[in-house]
């Protein structure tokens, strides 16, 4: 079953190209598309100061995080936690770029290496809502997501949020998976039948069929005097 890690990051700036720093990773973890609560949350000192606009978003201050462990002293726990997972995040050029920039410093390969794939959201929600509004505030609110507890930015709870954003985002795509069984009864036995694979044959209206519907159709447009849409559809074509 394919794991998955919702991960976020929180910056001293927007530049990790100019020395800019991460200060804090927030990770949720999903199997089978639900939540597991083995999640990895951690502050970093950047050894830096944070730049006062970013301040503004995440709150954090530069006392906070000065006596929080760097991200040298994290890295392994951090790279075994994601290792061969799917990474979701939104607008992932952002953070995988912070990521490569510390995993640079440290001598490491680029954060794909460790990882199965990176999934953006931010891509997926460009695509089925283009022209729209898709920031992570804006997506819950499309979506029904409760986000009235993110006053500010914070990694841990943008990463569960994103969690129930994605889960909305890609229900389709598990709309052929079908449970049976109780779970909530001790001792059921879950079955899960994929039928995304099954080819269903189209089976045609026979002629008799397709008489029996027109005069249906007739019938009705006869009791509403003429005035059915697709009569009025057919008048224009």
């Amino acid at each position: 079953m394919t794991r998955q890690i919702v991960l976020d990051t929180e910056t001293t700036g927007l530049s990790a190209e100019g020395g800019d720093r991460i200060i804090e990773i927030g990770c949720v973890e999903l199997i089978g598309r639900k939540l597991t609560g083995n999640n990895l949350h951690t502050y970093l000192n950047p050894e830096r100061d944070s730049h006062e606009d970013a301040l503004k978003v995440h709150g954090i201050s530069n006392d906070f995080l000065r006596d929080k462990p760097k991200f040298a002293e994290v890295a392994q726990d951090f790279l075994r936690y994601v290792e061969g997972a799917e990474i979701i995040i939104h607008n992932a050029a952002f953070d995988v770029g912070f990521l490569d920039k510390e995993l640079q410093r440290l001598g490491q390969p680029a954060f794909e290496n460790f990882v199965e794939s990176v999934t953006d959201t931010l891509v997926m929600a460009k695509q089925l809502y283009p022209g729209k509004r898709n920031s992570l505030d804006a997506l819950c609110d499309r979506l029904g997501v409760d986000n009235s507890g993110r006053t500010l930015h914070g990694a841990l709870l943008d990463a569960e949020l994103l969690a129930d954003v994605y889960i909305n985002l890609t229900r389709g795509q598990e709309a052929l998976l079908i449970d049976l069984g109780d779970v909530s009864q001790p001792g059921a036995a879950v079955v899960r039948a994929d039928l995304r694979g099954i080819e269903l044959p189209v089976l045609h209206a026979s002629e008799a069929e397709q008489a029996a519907h027109a005069a249906v159709l007739a019938e009705i447009d006869k009791a509403s005097g003429g005035r059915t849409v697709w009569r009025a559809q057919e008048s224009t074509l």
